[in-house]
């Protein structure tokens, strides 16, 4: 019970602490800014992946968890009571979100549900949330899963979530987390394109722990 409680309240922050900072930069005429918003989800990561990590691996990311189901990681029972439990926590966060912050911002922010840029292709959406989840799954394999790794990834992951919103978050949102759009999105009715955010964090995520796994995993 307590890895399904772990990963409910990491990904619970992620949701609350990421959604919240788009709100606030509302709120704020733009003051939080893109840099603010990476800040805040990668800082979020970064905290509760740590906390969490010795408990449930702090995976926090249906993706991430996917990732490693496919390398044998992770058995099938644990990664889809892994998957509901991040799933929740993220309802619920947006949930919350929704009732803490003032409507008029929540609705001119479609309650931080990720989005298509303007011009931006759902093909080139695919590509961009694959290419980051793939940074995502990557540092996350060797700072986290590698044994050989050093005991800092918590802090390399939630760097890697920050530089990839700083780069992504314009054009697709940079969810590279399907419960970073499910929550918003179920909670807020903004359900279109949403097979995007589940499509290419999963490919991304397992492209790159296959790859590490088969190319540069320390061997027994």
């Amino acid at each position: 019970m307590g890895v399904l409680v772990a990963e409910f309240i990491g990904t619970f922050t992620l949701i609350f602490i990421g959604v919240g900072s788009i709100v606030a930069n509302h709120v704020t005429g733009g003051a939080v800014g893109v840099t603010g918003i990476a800040l805040a989800h990668g800082l979020a990561i970064a905290c509760m992946a740590t906390a969490t990590g010795a408990i449930s691996g702090g995976h926090l990311n249906p993706a991430v968890t996917l990732g490693l189901f496919a390398t044998g990681n992770v058995k099938a029972g644990t990664a889809v009571k892994y998957i509901i439990s991040q799933c929740a926590g993220a309802v619920a966060a947006a949930a919350a979100i929704k009732f803490a912050t003032p409507s008029d911002a929540v609705s001119a922010t479609l309650l931080g549900t990720p989005a298509l840029g303007s011009g931006i292709s759902v093909a080139q959406g695919v590509v961009m949330e694959t290419i980051l989840t793939f940074f995502l799954m990557f540092v996350v394999y060797g700072t986290a899963v590698d044994r050989r790794a050093p005991k800092v990834g918590g802090l390399f992951v939630g760097l890697t979530v920050a530089l990839d919103v700083l780069a992504g978050g314009p054009i697709t949102g940079a969810a590279m987390n399907p419960a970073r759009s499910l929550g918003p999105a179920l909670v807020g009715g903004h359900l279109a394109n949403m097979w995007i955010y589940w499509l290419g964090p999963i490919i991304g995520a397992v492209l790159a722990a296959m790859i590490y796994k088969r190319t540069m995993e320390a061997k027994a």
